[in-house]
């Protein structure tokens, strides 16, 4: 049994995550945490080295992903991302998704070294 706690929120500049399962919560192989980002809001260009599954809950979103390409995504709908693609995503109006990913996926941003973890997956 996973409870949420304050440790397991990270707040960005763009939205604030709530890891759910994750192997530092007793999880060996998957990753999930909610998502909620307000109206307006953009995250950065970047590429996960999983896929991922996105679930929206409420609202709409609109990625750019796969060399240009643009979709709306809103509630009731689910996103499946292939590994490696890089995508941007915009919230048209506040959504929450919820999002499952395998436990080892780091992200790439452009013009950057290296990887980064994702906090709320670990």
């Amino acid at each position: 049994m996973i409870t949420t706690s304050p440790e397991h929120v990270t707040v960005s500049p763009n939205a604030t995550m709530t890891g759910l399962a994750a192997p530092s919560r007793g999880s060996a192989e998957l990753s999930t945490w909610h998502v909620d980002m307000a109206a307006g809001a953009t995250g950065p260009e970047h590429s996960v080295s999983r896929e991922q599954v996105w679930t929206l809950t409420a609202g709409s979103l609109e990625i750019t992903w796969d060399g240009g390409r643009t979709e709306k995504v809103t509630a009731g709908q689910t996103l499946v991302l292939p590994p490696d693609v890089l995508r941007r995503i915009h919230a048209t109006e506040s959504f929450e998704a919820y999002v499952a990913m395998r436990a080892d996926g780091v992200a790439s941003v452009p013009g950057t070294e290296g990887t980064r973890v994702l906090p709320w997956a670990q």
